[in-house]
């Protein structure tokens, strides 16, 4: 029998070293397709949010309200404007099929803080939504999370890698009612009210804005975005933007501002410490979905006073997304 030729080293050198090569191309190729689906996931969240808000003003003639404070999350007893302590991401959830989560504590005591509700706001705390969460970011869990006033501990929590959009302005320094008595008294002395009326974007702390009041127009004007998060911090949650459950009132954790300036320009996610812009886990861009539920990716080098401008709603400005 004729013998059957066998491959000699170099030549299994030669193919052990093509194949290699051929891994190494393809690889960054295919993270780079996983990537852009998770981005292309990451709009369609926004998308869905963005119409859930516009579902809800709908239904009762404003954008979902801001909230109270991070130490305040959501009563299903106070309705969704301004009395109600929970903020924009807990108002929608009825608009995003989940009714059930939004219903838990409900006790029809309004005026009250009840086991009940604390039991039911606790469970809540502690259940992470797939569309609250960035899939280029962190997993759908629970992480370390603050306790709000009128719930049982917490511990581990949900999280929102979204946040809304309080204006071109800064934060309106107040004290945070430890009771609804101390809520009722700010509303009677009128500390509410100021409050509210220092901020000029689509939704803020006890906000009733609707689509009448966004005079620069719904689709020049933003609604939520993407934020940035300091990745050392995914699962520490240490940091100030980042350290409460996401169905808490306007704070660092679901609201961010725009400006003027380039102190609050967005940001990829990159070790450094600015916890009050938008930004996100991608290279190149950002997502924002605007006032009338369009989502737009918006670059990291938007002029700052473009950024500015299209986060308040009504400055009367020119402003409008770059193409």
């Amino acid at each position: 029998m004729k013998a059957r030729p066998a491959f000699t080293l170099v030549e299994l050198l030669v193919v052990i070293a093509i194949i290699g090569m051929l891994v190494g191309l393809l690889l960054p190729a295919v993270q780079q397709a996983r990537e852009a689906a998770r981005q292309m996931q990451c709009s369609n969240q926004l998308r869905q949010m963005g119409l859930a808000a516009l579902n809800f003003e709908s239904t009762n003639g404003k954008y979902p309200s801001g909230g109270w404070f991070w130490s305040w999350g959501g009563d299903p007893d106070r309705g969704g404007g301004k009395e109600q302590p929970g903020g924009w991401a807990y108002n929608i959830l009825p608009y995003m099929e989940q009714t059930a989560l939004h219903q838990l504590g409900a006790d029809g005591k309004p005026d009250e803080i009840t086991p009940e509700q604390r039991a039911g706001a606790a469970i809540r705390g502690q259940t992470p939504l797939p569309f609250l969460t960035c899939p280029s970011r962190r997993a759908c869990k629970t992480y370390p999370a603050g306790t709000p006033i009128n719930s049982d501990t917490v511990g581990l929590g949900a999280k929102t890698d979204y946040a809304g959009c309080w204006g071109a302005c800064g934060w309106y320094e107040t004290y945070e009612p430890s009771s609804w008595e101390k809520a009722k008294t700010m509303t009677r002395d009128g500390t509410w009210e100021n409050s509210a009326s220092w901020y000029n974007g689509s939704m803020h702390r006890r906000s009733e804005v609707r689509v009448s009041e966004i005079k620069d127009g719904t689709t020049n004007t933003y609604l939520l975005g993407e934020k940035y998060v300091q990745p050392e911090q995914y699962e520490t949650c240490t940091g100030d933007g980042d350290n409460e459950t996401a169905y808490v009132g306007m704070d660092g954790d679901t609201f961010r501002r725009t400006s003027l300036t380039t102190g609050t320009t967005p940001k990829q996610d990159r070790p450094q410490y600015d916890t009050g812009v938008f930004g996100s886990a991608h290279a190149g861009s950002w997502g924002m979905a605007m006032c009338d539920a369009s989502v737009h990716r918006i670059s990291y080098s938007i002029d700052p006073e473009i950024h500015g401008y299209l986060g308040n709603r009504a400055d009367h400005q020119p402003a409008s997304l770059p193409q």
